[in-house]
């Protein structure tokens, strides 16, 4: 199992566990997690999933590709040096204990 850590935009912390090949934002959904939206459900075609990495795991990621970066530009709240889309972390075992954190608003 991999732990992944949720903070608020009001600095409340929810831990979670996730299986491998899961992404962020399937972990969150399926925990009925307020702060990610997803509403295109991992589809690649809305904002409403991001989240900002915190180090050490943000420089671990893959970097963001062209449509993720593409979609960046339309999240509601600013984006980040870190902020991703949720649903394009694909969780493995060295994403064990990864947090994020949420943004005051999706939309």
């Amino acid at each position: 199992m991999i732990t992944v850590h949720f903070v608020s935009h009001s600095g409340a912390s929810t831990t979670l566990k996730a299986q491998r090949g899961q992404s962020v934002m399937q972990v969150a959904v399926g925990a009925g997690l307020d702060g990610v939206a997803a509403d295109c459900g991992g589809l690649l075609t809305c904002a409403t999933c991001h989240v900002m990495v915190r180090e050490p795991h943000a420089s671990r990621l893959p970097a963001p590709d062209a449509e993720e970066q593409s979609m960046l530009e339309f999240t509601a709240s600013p984006r980040g040096a870190h902020s991703r889309l949720s649903c394009q972390i694909v969780l493995t075992d060295e994403h064990d204990g990864i947090t994020v954190d949420l943004p005051a608003s999706q939309y």
